[in-house]
This record gives structure tokens, sequence and C-alpha cells, in this order.
């Protein structure tokens, strides 16, 4: 018996035809990824496909490859429909499928999304683009317009499906699935498996064959290094320049929650004189692609982004994520950070928390399958260790391009000033912006606070069960509103309700354990025009939520407790 590990499989081996080889091979792909080599051949055999896989793990060619293998390029014809929650994965992939299609003439691609004008697309569709790869919203408005055609589409492929759904597309979902031919190949991918896209699969696929990439750990990261830096709010700008001076960053995207910081922090940047701009939903898709293409040229360096204007963003050149603020939950955080480490290449995905933010660490471990680096703030001296390197790696780059009409001048230089060789040195550098740096003073920045542990609880959850309510700030949700359903429709008493806590998209309430027909009643109650989706909630294995310290006092202006104020006399 051998204990010779069998070859891994190459892309000739999965029944790709000639020209899609031979593409893959000038591209420079050599082994397919693990949900290539199960995707294709699954894919080519005409089955429909459910897959579970993580951002940068190579599934856009995995579903573009056997989609091109069954196009006929000689039909003028739409053949081929990929949707994609953003218009910039619509374009990440549109251009991937012209890279693989390279050998195939008269192939076309068009990319459908909103905020460009319609003229143009109505032209290609006129003309018949092999594919089109859509954001659900655009190709809606392309249906009621009639504009395109279903009738040769033997292909679709629904890019990232649980972002789409939980963008609110559904309904979008449910009219294509409806015109698209009966006999069309599916492929669904998406990184997580909620309950509707296991509806979506069991209503629209035929018998799909699932493919899960991972279990609990992510390959996609493993090529990725991730670190934490605990610093306080005010010291983040301060934190991220010292940052950029200690790690060796080609490019970085910076994440923020919003996008009035997404401006605000790419001006400070830029005041600091790094090469930054500001990347969100706000911006018109043509200033969007020409951030995106400044950072493909190397005419940015750093990004300030949103979750939602970064998705699927492709760049070769990041070197670093950074997560400015920490993300509202661990899939944005996984989607994040694999903005780096693409195509095999190393990459380094930095977070900074605030001493509160602490113990949310173990729940972005547990869904990245990895350790979070603690990292020390760097010291004033490593940060001049730093400004030094990155000078000395100038100087000797330009000592590379001198030759001796410069060491003519250094000469000429020394009789004019009179000045000895380290003088006249020392005077260059004091004009060189990069050196006066080295001058300036550095002091290190605090270390934050640990956060004091509580000692005196409040006991107003114990015995109670956590559960989950769809929708939080973002719905302007209040805890009263919820509070009066969940007494008029529940029949709870005001006294039984524990803590609530509001979060973006969904709110945590503690309530005594409900049965079902307690459910059932509170099912499809609108709070705020919200639909009242509640359940079981439970905190991870070995995660404890610290009981609330009871406030002290509160002082009034001369620091003595406030007392009560006497009766007004009648």
């Amino acid at each position: 018996m051998s204990d010779t590990a069998p070859a891994a499989p190459q892309f000739a081996d999965l029944g790709l035809p000639a020209p899609l080889l031979e593409a893959l091979n000038s591209l420079g792909y050599e082994t397919p990824s693990p949900i290539q080599a199960e995707a294709i051949p699954t894919l080519l055999a005409g089955e429909d496909l459910l897959g579970l896989a993580q951002t940068g793990t190579g599934k856009t060619a995995a579903f573009s490859l056997p989609l091109l293998a069954g196009i006929d390029v000689s039909l003028r014809a739409t053949q081929a429909l990929i949707l994609t929650p953003t218009r910039e994965l619509a374009l990440q992939v549109a251009e991937a499928l012209q890279r693989y299609a390279q050998n195939m003439r008269g192939f076309s691609v068009l990319a459908l999304y909103g905020g460009s004008p319609f003229a143009p697309q109505f032209k290609a569709l006129e003309r018949g683009a092999h594919v089109v790869v859509a954001t659900p919203g655009r190709l809606t408005d392309h249906m009621r317009r009639g504009s395109i055609k279903f009738d040769n589409i033997r292909f679709l492929v629904l890019d990232e499906a649980d972002e789409m759904l939980k963008m609110g597309f559904a309904d979008d979902l449910e009219a294509v699935f409806e015109k698209v031919p009966e006999h069309t190949q599916k492929a669904l991918f998406s990184a997580t498996m909620p309950a509707g896209v296991r509806t979506v699969a069991r209503n629209h696929m035929r018998e799909p064959k699932e493919i899960r990439l991972h279990s609990g750990k992510s390959s996609s990261l493993d090529t990725i290094t991730q670190k934490v830096w605990e610093v306080a709010n005010h010291h983040k700008l301060d934190a991220m320049t010292r940052l950029l001076e200690v790690e060796p960053v080609e490019a970085m995207i910076v994440f923020v929650r919003t996008k009035t910081a997404s401006l605000e922090l790419s001006e400070r940047l830029e005041a600091r004189g790094f090469a930054a701009a500001a990347l969100n939903g706000d911006l018109s898709q043509q200033l969007r692609e020409q951030v995106v293409d400044r950072l493909k040229r190397g005419l940015l360096d750093i990004v300030v982004a949103t979750d939602v204007a970064a998705r699927g963003l492709d760049v070769e050149r990041i070197s670093h994520v950074l997560n400015y603020d920490l993300p509202h939950d661990s899939e944005s955080y996984v989607h994040r950070i694999g903005r780096t480490g693409r195509a095999g290449r190393s990459g380094t995905a930095i977070l900074f928390a605030t001493p509160r933010e602490r113990r949310l660490l173990h729940l972005l471990e547990k869904a990245t399958g990895q350790k979070i680096e603690q990292q020390a703030l760097p010291t004033a001296d490593a940060v001049r260790s730093g400004r030094l390197s990155k000078l000395a790696t100038r100087l000797q780059t330009a000592a590379e391009g001198t030759g001796s009409l410069h060491q003519q001048l250094v000469e000429e230089l020394l009789q004019v000033t009179n000045m000895e060789p380290l003088e006249l040195a020392a005077a260059l550098l004091a004009i060189l912006p990069g050196a006066k740096t080295l001058i300036e003073p550095v002091a290190d920045l605090p270390v934050a606070p640990p956060r004091r542990e509580r000692e005196m609880g409040d006991d107003r959850d114990a015995g109670l069960v956590r559960y989950k309510v769809q929708g939080g700030r973002s719905n302007n949700l209040m805890p009263k509103p919820l509070v009066d359903v969940l007494v008029k429709h529940g029949g709870l008493r005001r006294q039984q309700i524990g803590h609530i806590k509001m979060f973006t998209e969904h709110t945590g309430v503690y309530l005594p354990q409900l049965d079902q027909s307690v459910l059932n009643k509170l099912a499809g109650v609108e709070v705020n025009g919200v639909a009242l989706q509640i359940r079981e909630w439970p905190l991870p294995p070995g995660e404890v939520e610290r009981p609330r310290s009871p406030r002290p006092p509160r002082k009034d202006f001369a620091g003595k407790p406030r007392t009560s104020k006497p009766a007004r006399r009648a």
C-alpha cells in the first residue's frame, strides 16, 4: 500500500474547454481552489449547486468558467444571468468574465447597476450581451421596461445570496425566478446559510448539490494575520498614524461605520500628508470607480470606506485592512478582512478596540476560526525607528539613480558653501520633508485604562431568556413601543421585561420563557412599521453578560449628593 498522497487536481482535469484553459494559463492560474475543484465539474455536468463559501475563496471563477463553457458565442442573446448585491461586485464579476473569455471571439458581457444611464444599457441588451451581471434593483427596472429577454437564459447565478436577502431583495429575486425558463440551471453562493437562503434553494432549485467549504473557520482567511490594538476613541487617529509609520503598508482599506466618518477621516489623513480618499454610498458611481482605479494604479494608498461601498472590492495592492470602527456583526468582519490576502497573497487585518469592546473579540475569533493577536501600541522609539528606516529606503533607492553629475554637484556645493561633508548632508536633510519628522519629538500614546470590573450586580435579568427581535436603530425602533406590544399582545407585565439592548438591525430583550402560542400571537404584529419577528437568542457557549452596576447617586455642581426637592407649598 502506497503512502503517497494523491496529486492535487489541475484545471485541465476538470473538463474545461481549451480556450478557457489557455486563458487561465495566461493569467497565471495553476491549481484550482477547493471550491473551484468541486463546483466546476458539478456545474459542467448540468447540476444545480448550493455553495457555502466565504469571500476570497475563488467562487467567481468557480461559476464563471463552467458558465462560459456553455455559452454559444454565435447566438446573439442573453444566455446567462448573474445577480450580485452591489454595483462594485457586479463590475468585478463582469471584469473577471472578460479575462476568462479572452479567447472566445465575439463574447460580450454587460453589467447592469443603478446610478448609471439606461440608454447605453438598452443598446447593449438590444445587441445581445451573452452574459448579464446585474444588481436586483436595476434588473427589475429592465424587466418592467421589457428591455431584457429571458427566452434563451440557460444559467442563473446568485452570488452572495445572503446579502441580497439581507438588503431586502427577496421580492426581486422571486420575480427573476418566475421569469427564467424552467430548465435553467441554477447556482447559489452564500457566505452563510440562513433560513431565507434555504427557502430559496428549496423552492427554486432541482436537488442542488451542496458544497460547504468550511465549518466554523474560513480557509480564505488562512493568509491573513489578525491583530488588535486596544486604543481609546479619541486616540484612534494618532494610533492609525503610528500604524502607517511602523507597518509595511502597500495599500490599506480603513473601515468606518458612517458615510460622514469616511469623509472626515480621509480629509484628516490627507491633512497629515497621506494619499487618502473616501468611498461611500453617497458618491456617484463614476467617482467610486475613479477611487478604485486610483487605488489600483498606486495613486492612492488609503481608502476610507463603509461596508456597503467596499463590498466586492478586489485590489491586489491591498496589504492591510484596518477596522477603525468595530463592525456590527461577525459576518461583516469576515467580509471586511477578506479585502486583503487575495489570490494567495499574505495580508494583515488590524482592529482598533476600546476597552469596552474587548469582550466582543472572541465572537470574531469564532467567526474566523483564528486567534486575533493582541498587539501593544507602537512606542515612541518604534515610531522613530520606522521613520528612519523608511527614509533610509528612499535614500538607497535614490542613490541607485544618481551618477557622476550628482556627485559633481555635491563637490561644487562643498566648494561654494565651504562646508564639511557632514554639515552639507545635515543641511540637505533639514530641507527634505521626509527628514523633518525625525527631528520632531515623539511621545508615547497613553494606554487605554482597563475596564473596571463590576462588583455589585443587578439581578433584573436573572432567570430570563434573551430574545432577538427584528428591527433596531435603523428602523427607529424604540424600547417603549416594543414593551407596549409585548404587554398588549404577549400578555406580559411590564415588571417581567428585563433589559433591552438596541442594535442597528435588531434588538435584544430579556423575557420570561415564552410558549409557542405566545410567539405565534406576536408574529406579524407591527412595531414602527416592522413586522415583529422574535426568537430565542441564547448567548454563545461560555459567554456571560456582565451584570449591571447600580448607578451611584447623582451629584450637583457643588459635588454633594442630590437631595429630593422639598414639596412646593400650596
